[in-house]
Order: structure tokens, then sequence, then C-alpha cells
């Protein structure tokens, strides 16, 4: 007799728990976001020089000069987009996997990497680039969410929301892809094939390596995408237009002035 073919999982399931972790995930890491991208704007600004330099002296100084919750200002956006935006990353990762499976259920990391690659550049276009244009303007204008949402709509229009949507899908599709490929193998090794069951402690350190592996694959990516989001906003290019161009000469310029170091910095230069 031949076996069965594997039970498709219920994608409903991943969603639920993504849309949960992501609401976690963005009240965790939103501090060092913040301070991020203050940094990824500030090396695009003239004579405007921040009083830090890095992480720590960033979060030491805001705390010192206008208290803790200051950090989470711009916070509202990314929160309200992080909730769906995980639930679909989840949610059409598991779906896109059951449709590559092999009739013994099987992926191989090329596979793991286009389901996580869809399931990116879908967050992409549906969620995150309208957030991450808002959460951009709202840090650069230090401006509250609606205000700068505001702003945005009447400076350039329902469009200008999604300014800079091509760099952020291909940022966001690789990061996952990135992410779920280095997941997956790193859960397929630790239980031999599904033989063993995967810890919450084992699940937590791989979750952990695969968003640092992710980051060092996926950052030249993100310091391209601040910088079209910052010489958008700055010059007032046309999004559609101009967004791939912005991150060609991006690349060039990177390349060429830091000896291709500056796409791996945190300051985009």
């Amino acid at each position: 007799m031949t076996a069965a073919p594997p039970k498709k999982k219920n994608p409903w399931t991943p969603m639920a728990a993504g849309c949960i972790a992501g609401g976690i995930e963005a009240m965790a890491v939103w501090p060092m976001e913040f301070i991020k991208t203050q940094l990824q704007l500030q090396s695009k600004a003239k004579g405007a020089a921040l009083p830090y330099n890095g992480m720590i002296s960033g979060l030491s100084y805001y705390v010192r000069t206008t208290g803790f919750f200051s950090l989470y200002r711009g916070l509202a956006p990314t929160l309200l987009g992080s909730i769906p935006k995980a639930g679909i990353r989840f949610g059409l990762n598991a779906f896109i996997k059951d449709n590559l499976r092999d009739k013994d259920g099987k992926l191989t990391p090329g596979k793991n990497f286009v389901a996580g690659l869809g399931a990116g550049v879908s967050e992409a276009l549906i969620i995150v680039a309208p957030v991450e244009t808002v959460k951009t303007k709202c840090i650069e204008l230090n401006k509250p969410f609606v205000s700068g949402f505001k702003h945005i709509l009447a400076t350039d229009g329902v469009g200008g929301v999604y300014q800079g949507a091509a760099a952020t899908a291909l940022k966001q599709g690789s990061n996952q892809g990135l992410r779920f490929m280095w997941f997956n193998e790193y859960k397929r090794i630790v239980t031999n094939n599904g033989e063993k069951k995967l810890t919450p402690l084992m699940g937590l350190f791989g979750g952990m390596s695969a968003g640092c592996f992710s980051t060092l694959g996926n950052n030249p990516f993100d310091v391209v995408k601040v910088s079209v989001f910052k010489n958008l906003c700055l010059h007032n290019f046309h999004p559609l237009k101009t967004t791939l161009a912005r991150m060609w000469y991006t690349v060039v310029t990177s390349y060429r002035k830091c000896d291709r170091v500056s796409l791996y910095l945190l300051l985009g230069k």
C-alpha cells in the first residue's frame, strides 16, 4: 500500500500565533528600532548631528534626557502593523510550504526560502510599506502617528504612503526568505527530522540565530530602504518612478565611498 499524502496544516493556526507574537516582538524591539532609524536618518541630514553615535549611547541619552517612555515614540504605526504583518507572514508561509512539499511531505532549503520570500513580499506590500513610510516620517519630523499620516496625505496624497514600496518588498522578502530557511533547517537538525520534540528553549535559540543570520544577509537592503525613504522625503521624488533608481544609486555610492563596508554598518552613508 502507498503511504497517504501528508495532511496539510490549517494556515489559520500559524496566522493567529503570528499575530500574538508580532505584537510582543514590536514592543520588545521598538527602542532599538527607534535608535537605529534615527542614526540612519542622521547620516543623510545636513548640519544636524545627534548627541550620540551608537545604540547604547542612544538608549542612554533618551532615558536620561526625556525618560524611558520617549523611546516608544512612533510605536503606534509599527504596533498596529506588526500584528497583521506577522499573521500574514506565518499564515502565508505555512500555506506556501504546504503547496511546495514533495510527495513525502519534505521541503528543501530552497523551497523554504521561496516560501519565506513569498510571505515576506506579500506582507511588505500589504502592511510594511505604508507602515514604514509613516514610521520614518514620524521619527524624522518628530510627529505623532496621526500628525505624520496627515502630513503625508497633505503633501504626497494616498500614493505617498507607498513611497519606497519596491525597496521594502526587496528587503522584507529577502529577510523572511533567509529567516525561514535557516529556522526550518535548524529545526530539522535539532529534532532529527521530527523524531525529537522542539523545546521552547531550543525554539528561542533557533529564532534568535535565524534573526541574526537574516540580518547579516539582509542589512544592505535595509540601508538602501531607509536611504530611499530619506531621499524621497527630502527631494519629493515620484515614489513609483524613482524608487528603483534611488536603490541603485545608493548601492553604487555606498560601494564607492566606503569600500563596500557601509552596506553592513548601522549608519547608511
